[in-house]
């Protein structure tokens, strides 16, 4: 293990003098400085997040790249690996080299210097400039690769025993099944003979003593569909070294968790907690917090926040992981929030983004963890439950109907229950878990309003060849097109067409309706959706499709397209007033655009307040009664990126983009329909805000035609409350504030009195308790209570019981309603459940329910059937004595 620093003055190093020396090294050799890409790659879907420095150099590596005047690059990316094949959760924090957020340091050459120049500057910058011992460095080369380990020996003072051939496994890189590939050289270094499996430990043991630092990948070749290589026409060099494990080295730590980068976290930690940091199992709890931490403020800052799907769920996921550990060191409220300017200040100067949006990022931790606190106890209460039954089964796998129950009621993810069951002795039936996953995907699918779009029947049916799904729209409303292909149901069909002015559903704009005719023949387009990049036409019936004319004339419903454009330009202009109110951090992360309205969802961690609604309102119909331009053309994506056109988050973009400008304001990508004018909205007012998500608000509102409706609907609704009320306008609200403050407080006195009158029998109940095998109960069938009245008075006779059961059914609000208490001495004596028995009582009245073995509640649809439940129970509670 090593302890000491191989130098003395590089051991005082910085972690940010560690990177800029490592940048600053190779600008010397002729590279060039790129920025770190977000945390997510915006142009490939195939990954959740950046697991690697080359991710954002991807298409000069397949050939795709418009820019080829990178020739050399140095870089560290923020990196990200909490899924797929990289994912070594369980890992963190209990070695010190495994983590979700990373660095990643790179150097590439995209057909320039190849393997002698990258073996060189490696060795060089490892030896002499970070000081790293060369008797403790060890270099692999693939099996096959001679010229490698030639160049190590000729280039380098490395000790040749220290070169070493590995397998494909370990030393030959490739992209995918296909694609560019080639062999790699790793850089490795001996942590010390204590570290050892014994005499035949070497390079690429997994008991740890041989840490990797570095990988050279040289790709030469493609491999191709058959399984061949095939030399490449240009040669490249990929690079990859973890920051962490560079920067432990550099200073001398044993552990990653030991250096510049996690160490202020910790400390702030245990002064939080007045708990002792501890290099051992016992600061596992610290680490985690201090790993999870940097990710997910970095992970904020790029806007990916936390939500129940995809990223947003990963992130969701490690805040929540975080925060139970602290539990472990005594926290019991949100913290975490309060460390984020620790991570600010150790790295807001390499990656400036994060002390941009610091305030941003403390608020939507802070929201989150106060989400999570309040169904956190609830959560811990129900997985102890679920243990407790396992160990009544005996048994050391928990249910996986249960685990999936508190991921999907508390929030629970899968891999924090898992820690929490293995801490005591279960496991997770994984299986059963995945199962309830799958089922519940299934049941949304099916909800879907596109599951029509899948297991179509039916073949497509090519009427003409040629060129098809030609948009368009932007210029005209009307068009002559030609019939390509049509797909008959039972239902109408569907239709492709050379050329369509029909807007197909995209970015969020609703598509087009109309009809398609030739003077004899009319077809009515009911929506137009894409569909495997095709602009496909949905036609209401089939009834006149028995002869089709080769071409119509398309005409969209002009009035309706009107309406959306004028919601889809008031997206843009509502996207800016956000901003100018609310701040740069609301940005738009979602919208559907339709006739009669608009919904945005956007950045932000709190509600706004009526008078910042008013502000953004006001903002928004000062620039529509401007009757500013709107304008669109066609750019390269850099040149829109150097433009500073916003992209909406997520979205996939082509190497063309088309750019909405509104003024000198606005300027977005975007694919829609817009007005030419923004006069032509007519008025913008927001009809709703609320919250979708975890730092997500979503606006709906109205324009144009709409508006003027809705101010009439509410005038005139207006002017009939104030005849009612025989008063003005203006006194409305105040004379329906105070009707509903009376009507408030006589529905207490009615609450009171019914709750009066429920208890007033309690005695009598008692004298009338049944014994059942030894066990007292008490049962009664009453209705018009609601269910807190139910439970007060179960447990208020079971206090006077003392022992036995109590068992409330009644008619609450035209459903049934059960409550059971069960006394702790029958559940420790007899292993009475509560939870169980209303169970069974439950499925008698067609509901169902739970809860602990000494109180449960549950629901029921058939109010009917409580009476045959309550004649049953004495039968009930008897079979759970037997």
């Amino acid at each position: 293990m090593i302890r000491k620093p191989w130098n003395n003055y590089l051991n005082s190093m910085k972690s940010k003098e560690i990177r800029s020396q490592f940048i600053r090294f190779f600008e010397k050799q002729g590279h060039t400085f790129v920025k770190s890409a977000a945390i997510y790659p915006k142009d490939d879907p195939s990954l959740l997040f950046t697991n690697a420095g080359m991710n954002q150099f991807k298409n000069i590596f397949l050939g795709k790249a418009t820019d080829n005047t990178l020739k050399r690059a140095v870089n560290s990316q923020k990196c990200m690996r909490v899924s797929g094949k990289h994912n070594d959760l369980e890992e963190v924090g209990r070695d010190g080299t495994h983590h979700t957020f990373f660095e990643m340091l790179g150097n590439w050459s995209f057909g320039d210097y190849y393997k002698p120049e990258a073996i060189e500057w490696a060795w060089t910058l490892l030896t002499k400039e970070f000081g790293l011992p060369k008797t403790r460095l060890y270099a692999t080369v693939f099996k096959d690769d001679n010229e490698a380990e030639t160049l190590w020996k000729k280039i380098t003072d490395i000790a040749p025993d220290h070169i070493v051939r590995f397998p494909e496994k370990y030393n030959f890189w490739e992209m995918g099944d296909t694609g560019p590939c080639g062999p790699c050289s790793e850089i490795h270094i001996d942590l010390g003979a204590n570290r050892s499996c014994g005499p035949n430990c070497r390079v690429n043991c997994d008991c740890g003593r041989f840490m990797e630092i570095w990988n050279l990948v040289f790709i030469q070749y493609n491999r191709e569909k058959d399984g061949s290589l095939k030399p490449l026409a240009q040669r490249h060099v990929d690079t990859g070294m973890g920051f962490e494990r560079l920067v432990s080295l550099v200073q001398g730590k044993s552990s990653n968790y030991e250096t510049d980068l996690f160490m202020p976290i910790i400390d702030r930690v245990a002064e939080l907690s007045k708990q002792p940091y501890s290099p051992g199992p016992d600061g596992v709890p610290f680490r985690v917090i201090a790993d999870h931490l940097r990710a997910i403020t970095f992970a904020i800052a790029d806007d990916v926040l936390p939500g129940n799907e995809g990223r947003g769920y990963v992130i969701r996921r490690l805040l929540r992981r975080a925060y139970r550990f602290s539990r472990k060191l005594g926290f019991t409220a949100p913290f975490m929030h309060t460390l984020v300017p620790d991570v600010v200040k150790m790295m807001g100067s390499a990656f400036p983004e994060i002390e941009a949006r610091a305030d941003f990022i403390i608020k939507i931790i802070e929201n989150e963890e106060s989400s999570f606190e309040r169904t956190l106890d609830r959560g811990l209460s129900l997985f102890d439950e679920i243990v407790l039954n396992a160990k009544q089964k005996k048994s050391v796998v928990l249910s996986g109907s249960e685990v999936f129950k508190l991921y999907d009621t508390y929030g629970f993810p899968v891999d924090l229950t898992r820690q929490m069951a293995q801490e005591q002795g279960f496991s997770v039936d994984e299986k059963a878990f995945e199962e309830e996953m799958k089922a519940q995907k299934d049941r949304a699918r099916a909800g879907s309003r596109f599951r029509d779009m899948e297991g179509k029947s039916g073949e497509w049916m090519v009427l003409s060849d040629g060129p098809s799904s030609v948009f368009t729209g932007y210029e005209k409303l009307a068009d002559t097109v030609t019939l390509r292909k049509i797909l008959k149901s039972e239902k109408g069909a569907r239709i492709i067409t050379d050329k369509t002015p029909f807007y197909a559903e995209s970015g969020g704009q609703i598509g087009d309706q109309g009809t398609l005719t030739d003077g004899k023949v009319t077809l009515t387009i009911t929506d137009t959706r894409k569909e495997n990049g095709a602009i496909v036409h949905y036609v209401e019936s089939a009834e006149p499709l028995s002869i089709l004319p080769a071409s119509f004339t398309a005409n969209v419903n002009e009035a309706r397209r009107r309406d959306i454009q004028r919601n889809h330009t008031a997206t843009h202009i509502l996207h800016y007033a956000l901003h100018q109110v609310l701040g740069e951090h609301a940005k738009q992360s979602g919208s559907s655009v339709d006739a009669d309205r608009f919904r945005f969802d956007y950045n932000h961690f709190a509600a706004p307040s009526d008078e910042e609604l008013l502000q953004i309102e006001k903002k928004c119909n000062e620039l529509i009664l401007l009757d500013l331009p709107v304008t669109t053309f066609e750019t390269s994506m850099k040149e829109a990126e150097k433009l500073g056109a916003t992209a909406l988050f997520g979205e996939k973009y082509g190497d063309t983009v088309r750019i909405i400008k509104i003024a000198d304001f606005s300027m977005e990508l975007c694919g829609g329909t817009h007005v030419s004018r923004t006069g032509e909205i007519g008025y913008l007012q927001i009809v709703s805000e609320s919250s979708v998500a975890s730092g997500i608000r979503r606006i709906e509102a109205i324009t144009g035609i709409r508006f003027g409706e809705e101010c009439r609907k509410n005038s005139l609704l207006m002017r009939t409350l104030a005849r009612s009320f025989k008063t003005s306008f203006d006194k409305v609200p105040e004379l329906v504030a105070a009707q509903t403050e009376k009507l408030r407080e006589l529905d207490k006195e009615i609450k009171a009195l019914r709750v009066k009158n429920a208890f007033s029998n309690t005695e009598a109940l008692l004298a009338q308790a049944v014994n059942i095998k030894g066990v007292a109960l008490v049962r009664e069938h009453f209705s018009g209570y609601d269910r807190d009245t139910l439970q007060q008075k179960c447990d208020a006779l079971l206090r006077q019981l003392k022992s036995g059961v109590v068992v409330m059914m009644g008619d609450t609000e035209g459903s049934a309603a059960l409550s059971v208490a069960v006394s702790d001495d029958l559940v420790a004596s007899k292993g009475l459940h509560a939870g169980k028995l209303i169970q069974k009582l439950a499925e008698m009245a067609g509901g169902k329910g739970g809860g602990k073995p000494n109180r449960a509640q549950a629901g029921g649809k058939d109010v009917a059937k409580l009476v045959e439940a309550f004649d049953k129970l004495p039968t009930l509670l008897e079979s759970f004595l037997a």
